[in-house]
């Protein structure tokens, strides 16, 4: 520990002599310092020994010793040595009745005792506790390494919340606690996701202070690049000294280094899952199990869905955090919480596939982050239905054409059994289609608006009723004759015969898309 006013009157060679302040003896010291001026306290920086002699001081003056005494008091002078035997054989009545009324320590120094000798005491004491805590950081650091390579994250913690004397807590990603010690700090640490979520949006390495006095908790990020791949709370009953910060700073490394570590083998990973799913699209599904191993636990075997998702043009939400990596964390950290395996494929920068167990975690997590997220990150995703590894083909298939379906509606998520379950139409509703109904109907248009006949509303009549004449003219009330007279006048102007099944398909499909289909 740093000296204190005691340790120094306890030095068998300075002779100090306590007259005020006994109360006050345990105060750390940071340096020594020596000013005969009447007010010093512009040169101070707080946590200083003051030497004088009293040679400017009007030191028998109670009124200007009280002021001088308080004036060092507000700029946190820890204490005042008074040298005897120079200037004034004892220490004046006035300082020392300020000295007690304030509880200022008072430290008589004996005209033997140089200044000097103090100076290089607290000096001395002061290099020796920084080499103490080098030491201790330094075994800390060791001791650290041993866990992490012995034992793994969880033992790093451990033993960083037995070294501060508090609780640490290790969060991934999304902000997730993943390792608390002790197990009593767990609730403390969950509470701070809000503020790791904060120190997530700022550039790695970022750090921050939250709590108060009793509850000090910092808040430290890991990473290498400027993605943030996880945080450390550690929370002490007040601030962290020189080995604290030690053993803190070398969590950080191997914590982060242990990150970087499972980056890799993520990596890895990711190139095993590509096989794999090329051997599911290429109709091998045993050489996926074989190869696979226990991996993916029962995945290949269980109902699963396939993912497309790819980045929308103009729609990343920074260089600095692309948008499919971050996808991508959100599905695996959804996975990991619910004990799930999942397999996840980068195709490039802009571009992910992604299999899944049908019901399980992750698709529930890509719902979510297509309705909270995934609009503004610029991302479209596609989602298959359920099937199994014979089908992951056609699965994949499914996904693609929601992916596309997704990308012409301007949605961040479209389900291929949504497409299954509801009309043609909408898959339709796109510039081109409407561009090509207009134009087939637009003569038509322009020879009702002579009135001259009803020719829409005739063909749509008669379509409706699948070529009945009858009950078509009765729809419109008009006489059969009429009826077959306008639809006679429709080939004529369009050039084509309502005989023809494709253009009945095409007219009835241009007045779905224009909305001309009903009265």
């Amino acid at each position: 520990m740093p000296p204190t006013l005691a340790s120094l009157v306890q030095h068998s060679s300075l002779k100090l002599v306590v007259r005020a302040g006994e109360d006050r003896l345990d105060t750390p010291v940071r340096w020594a310092h020596v000013s005969e001026l009447t007010d010093p306290v512009p040169y101070m920086e707080g946590g200083e020994l003051l030497l004088t002699t009293a040679l400017t001081l009007d030191a028998e003056d109670p009124a200007a010793m009280r002021r001088y005494v308080r004036r060092l008091l507000g700029a946190g002078v820890v204490g005042l040595g008074f040298a005897v035997g120079v200037n004034y054989d004892a220490i004046p009545a006035a300082l020392l009745d300020a000295a007690r009324e304030e509880h200022l320590p008072l430290l008589e120094v004996p005209r033997r005792t140089p200044f000097l000798a103090i100076s290089k005491a607290v000096s001395a004491a002061i290099a020796a506790d920084q080499y103490r805590a080098v030491t201790a950081g330094f075994e800390v650091q060791r001791e650290l390494t041993r866990a992490a390579l012995a034992e793994g994250p969880d033992a790093v913690v451990a033993r960083l919340a037995a070294h501060v004397d508090g609780w640490a807590a290790l969060y991934d990603t999304s902000g997730t606690v993943v390792a608390v010690s002790p197990d009593w700090a767990a609730r403390r640490a969950a509470r701070l996701t809000p503020d790791v979520e904060r120190l997530r949006e700022r550039p790695a390495p970022a750090s921050a202070v939250v709590g108060g006095t009793d509850d000090r908790v910092e808040l430290q990020s890991l990473g290498t690049g400027r993605r943030v791949r996880g945080a450390l709370a550690v929370g002490t009953a007040a601030p962290l000294g020189t080995a604290e910060r030690y053993a803190v700073h070398s969590a950080i490394a191997l914590l982060t280094l242990t990150t970087e570590r499972s980056r890799s083998l993520q990596a890895a990973e990711q190139r095993l899952g590509a096989a794999v799913l090329r051997m599911l699209l290429a109709g091998q599904p045993d050489h996926a199990r074989a190869v696979a191993g226990d991996v993916y636990g029962n995945l290949l075997d269980a109902p699963f869905r396939l993912l497309v998702a790819e980045t929308a043009a103009g729609g990343e939400k920074s260089p600095a955090e692309p948008a499919l990596p971050v996808f991508a964390e959100a599905l695996e950290t959804a996975a990991a919480r619910a004990g799930e395996a999942v397999l996840t494929v980068p195709e490039g920068d802009d571009r992910l596939v992604v299999l899944a167990g049908d019901g399980g975690a992750v698709v529930v997590a890509c719902a979510g982050y297509a309705e909270r997220e995934a609009e503004e990150a610029g991302l479209v995703v596609g989602l298959s239905a359920p099937a199994g590894p014979v089908a992951a083909a056609a699965a994949h298939r499914q996904a693609e054409q929601a992916l596309s379906v997704a990308r012409r509606r301007g949605r961040a998520l479209v389900e291929h059994e949504e497409l299954a379950a509801g009309s043609v139409l909408p898959l339709l509703a796109d510039d081109a289609v409407r561009a090509f109904a207009d134009g087939m109907l637009r003569a038509l248009r322009q020879h009702d608006a002579t009135g001259r006949g009803d020719l829409v509303a005739s063909l749509r009549a008669w379509l409706s009723r699948h070529g009945q004449w009858d009950a078509a003219a009765a729809d419109l009330g008009v006489h059969r004759h009429t009826l077959r007279y306008r639809m006679r006048r429709v080939e004529e102007i369009l050039g084509r015969s309502l005989d023809d099944p494709d253009v009945r398909m095409e007219l009835w499909l241009a007045l779905k898309t224009t909305g001309e289909d009903t009265p």
